[in-house]
């Protein structure tokens, strides 16, 4: 059976709505990101990877729903078979869990550091859960801890999956 189209703001509200939150404000950005040319071509970079996609390692503690602002770190060299994923937005997660490549790629990463497309990769990925409610907890608590958690695996470029 193929999966159905979402309506991810109806569903979003409706899922915030059950876990006792107060109407969702989507996020308005004040400034364009700012864009940042890389120092040096891919093939002589290290690559890391943050994931929203709620992914886990078989073992670890999975996420909850209600702002979980922790992260795991996932080693770059875990198989695909012992990938987990928990989400707010679980009717999203039908085909990771068939392939999780589809928004944790580390397998396809792997082949383009062995076929030289890329010079290396960090130890570890980084996951977090992307539905979170609070802005404020992303902004003072989430990002400042991913950026520590990147910046010790030394990365030159940080390839973003969201989900």
């Amino acid at each position: 059976m193929q999966p159905q189209p979402t309506e991810y703001m109806r569903q979003t509200k409706e899922n915030y709505e059950k876990l006792g939150f107060e109407p969702y404000q989507w996020f308005q950005a004040e400034d364009e990101p700012a864009f940042t040319q890389p120092t040096k071509p891919l093939r002589e970079s290290r690559l890391g990877m943050i994931s929203t996609a709620g992914t886990y390692v078989r073992g670890q503690v999975a996420y909850h729903y209600k702002d979980d602002i922790s992260i795991r770190a996932i080693p770059s060299d875990t198989p695909a078979e012992n990938i987990r994923f928990a989400h707010i937005m679980e009717n999203y997660l039908v085909e990771a869990r068939q392939d999780p490549s589809t928004v944790f790629p580390a397998e396809t990463l792997a082949l383009l550091k062995k076929d030289g497309v890329i010079d290396d990769l960090a130890a570890n990925y980084f996951s977090c859960m992307g539905g979170l409610y609070s802005q404020t907890k992303v902004k003072t608590e989430l990002i400042p801890r991913l950026v520590v958690a990147i910046d010790a695996e030394k990365v030159d470029l940080l390839l973003l999956v969201p989900l």
